[in-house]
């Protein structure tokens, strides 16, 4: 009775109990990373706190000298809280309710640790604005457990225990490598769910127990920190509920073909952790105003009209102007220019440079901040992975190659005399780690020193990649990274035996001004190599012979179905592989796709009415097997959905020996030219 669930363990690295505490303590701070309805939990205080001599909790707060972390009035809050614990505890006289393990194992220690928490939706609370879920956790090494004490406040202003919700969990070592981790609840049956900050019990007994005990022998070191751990989570999700609410209307009136939920509400994000960052900046440092930035490689420039828009002066700069630029006014300061790294590209009065899937600029963007001023500060947001001067080639098969491009960016960080700092950001993005120096490693009379270890590192790098001799005709050669950089010893490490290397005396007029001739930027004019801009007489061709292909390909597959009472045989095809499609197609036609990124199988899936390209096996699409429209469909992709219904003719209607799988009232295409619809998002893009 009150047991919630257990689960298993077998130690065979020989990682417990220090795993079983590691994974509590994340479930203990990071709560969101199991419940998905929790943006996170603040840890208010945390210390050791006295247990009386019968295992009861003590009246009055440890003066060890153990650490202890609190926020302002926090640990005598920690004490507070601690003295009324003892008395509420439905035992009494401090003692933990069975089936609850007490506190003080067989060595009864004179010591626990406790930690106040506050534990903080994703969305916005539904009770009233001041109401917060508050918990006492105390954690047992003796006893090996971790106990959960929900508090409630009460119209006095104090907190009284929420026994109905009280919970531990448990580490149990059974023999040899085999142990098993148990949540316990000693009033199940009174168990009250909000469904945000307290689960169902059964959610506690199969999701957060199965996650906890892997967790507890996992050894899988952590590749990436932890999200927002440069921040405060409390303040960070309260800016971004009110930032979402304000800028969701854009979803709705996005005029590029980019997917505007996870463009507007990744904007909305990286704007909310800039917002916070700069406050607590200008707290820290006393800063009379907003700081000033500018967004290098800006693109939509959505970030740039949401920092503008909350009181920070700064401008965007883009080889190409975005369509959606037109929508944001004259408060919004964009700028269609080509950024050549160099004297002429210099902020001295910007305090923070920003590139967000800066690309080609991503690496030069320490190197401008330091040679900007001694104040300026960075954030990068790395994506593609480029180096000063072209594409960025790999050097460490042991690590992946966003862990390698990002100690890369570090790496320049260090050099330009930063001290490098790593976040992890809650984006829609795989790629969300951020990078950021705000911070110098060096003093100001140093500065011309820097400079020069700068200069030597970038011509060391265009050096070892074998391109001094190439600036005339350009930088078309791979890099050859020079590994990780370590901070400690930078500026002995870098290219020793090319250190006395220079640019030609031809080429030292240009490099006053531009820092490395070669440098690429993006064209203007972007280039669509998706298969989209071949004729369409051509895909069309090419299309009808894949089909053919298909259909004609023995032994062939049929398959049945009643429409309106009548049973109907329709062609399926068989599947081929993409080499053997390849193979039944010209020399010239191979050709011309293989011009095009992603070539045949681009194409194929480009054309998604007709194929489906499943595991690099080509088959004709069957839409009486499509999944219909779900109600949990983003309402922006519904929409969109309904909008381009009928707008298009049918392909098997028009072409398959059988015609199309469904009745016309049913496929989402034309069946016949009476049938067609004029597109609405065209009508859209003309009013726009």
């Amino acid at each position: 009775m009150g047991l919630v669930g257990t689960a298993a363990v077998r130690d065979s690295g020989s990682v417990l109990p220090q795993g079983f505490w590691a994974a509590v303590r994340v479930w203990l701070e990071k709560p969101q990373v199991a419940n998905r309805r929790l943006c996170g939990a603040v840890i208010e205080a945390e210390g050791t706190v006295p247990l009386g001599e019968g295992g009861e909790a003590s009246p009055s707060v440890s003066g060890s000298g153990q650490e202890e972390r609190a926020a302002p009035g926090g640990a005598a809050e920690l004490g507070r809280l601690w003295s009324e614990v003892g008395s509420q505890l439905p035992a009494g006289h401090g003692r933990l309710p069975p089936p609850l393990r007490p506190w003080g194992g067989p060595g009864r220690c004179s010591e626990l640790r406790a930690v106040l928490r506050t534990l903080l939706p994703r969305g916005r609370p539904l009770g009233p604005p001041g109401l917060q879920a508050k918990e006492m956790v105390v954690q047992d090494v003796s006893s090996g457990t971790m106990t959960f004490l929900p508090l409630e406040e009460d119209s006095e202003g104090k907190y009284q225990i929420k026994k109905c919700n009280i919970y531990q969990i448990q580490l149990t070592h059974v023999k040899d490598e085999e142990w098993s981790v148990s949540i316990v609840a000693p009033f199940p049956e009174d168990w009250f769910s909000d469904g945000i900050a307290y689960p169902k019990l059964a959610w506690l007994g199969n999701e957060l127990l199965s996650k906890l005990a892997k967790w507890s022998v996992e050894q899988k070191p952590k590749e990436f920190k932890s999200t927002l751990s440069l921040i405060s989570v409390a303040k960070y999700r309260e800016v971004y509920q009110d930032l979402k609410e304000k800028y969701k209307e854009m979803v709705k009136v996005w005029p590029e073909v980019t997917d505007p939920e996870k463009f507007v509400y990744e904007d909305v994000a990286i704007a909310t952790y800039l917002l916070v960052l700069w406050e607590e900046e200008r707290r820290k440092k006393g800063l009379p105003k907003k700081q000033s930035f500018v967004d290098l490689g800006c693109g939509n420039g959505l970030l740039v009209h949401i920092l503008n828009n909350e009181g920070h002066s700064g401008r965007g700069i883009d080889v190409r102007r975005r369509k959606i630029w037109d929508m944001y006014g004259p408060e919004t300061h964009l700028e269609e220019s080509t950024i050549m790294p160099g004297d002429t590209h210099l902020f001295p009065d910007t305090d923070w440079l920003i590139g967000n899937h800066s690309d080609e600029l991503t690496p030069w963007i320490p190197v401008i901040a330091a040679r900007s001023s001694y104040l300026c500060c960075y954030f990068v947001l790395p994506c593609c992975f480029f180096d000063f001067h072209g594409k960025y080639s790999r050097r460490q098969s042991k690590k992946t190659q966003y862990r390698e491009y990002l100690d890369f960016v570090a790496q320049v960080g260090f050099v330009c005399g930063f001290h490098v700092e790593e976040d992890c950001l809650r984006i829609p993005s795989t790629k969300r780690v951020c990078l950021i120096g705000r911070n110098r490693s060096y003093p100001p009379t140093e500065s011309a020193l820097l400079d020069q270890q700068i200069t030597q590192y970038v011509d060391n790098r265009q050096t070892c990649a074998g391109l001094t001799c190439a600036t005339r005709v350009g930088f078309n050669q791979k890099d050859h990274s020079d590994g990780v950089f370590n901070q400690k010893d930078h500026s002995d490490s870098v290219c020793k035996e090319e250190a006395g290397s220079k640019l030609p005396e031809n080429e030292t007029e240009a490099a006053a001004t531009v820092w490395m001739p070669g440098f690429q930027p993006r064209a203007k004019v972007e280039q669509v190599r998706n298969c989209a801009s071949l004729p369409r007489d051509f895909v069309d061709d090419v299309v009808l012979k894949v089909a053919n292909l298909l259909l004609n390909t023995t032994p062939q597959k049929s398959s049945s179905n009643m429409h309106g009472g009548n049973m109907t045989t329709w062609n399926q095809g068989e599947s081929l592989s993409l080499k053997e499609v390849a193979e039944h197609l010209n020399k010239e036609t191979l050709k011309r796709l293989k011009s095009e990124y992603g070539g045949l199988q681009t194409l194929l899936k480009n054309n998604h009415q007709v194929f489906e390209v499943l595991n690099g096996r080509v088959h004709l699409r069957d839409w009486r097997k499509e999944k219909p429209w779900r109600k949990g469909k983003p309402e922006v992709k519904r929409r969109l959905s309904a909008e381009a219904f009928k707008t298009r003719l049918c392909w098997f209607f028009l072409h398959h020996p059988d015609g199309c799988s469904l009745p016309s009232e049913s496929c989402p295409y034309a069946h016949g030219t009476e049938e067609l619809r004029q597109s609405q998002i065209i009508k859209k893009k003309k009013q726009i």
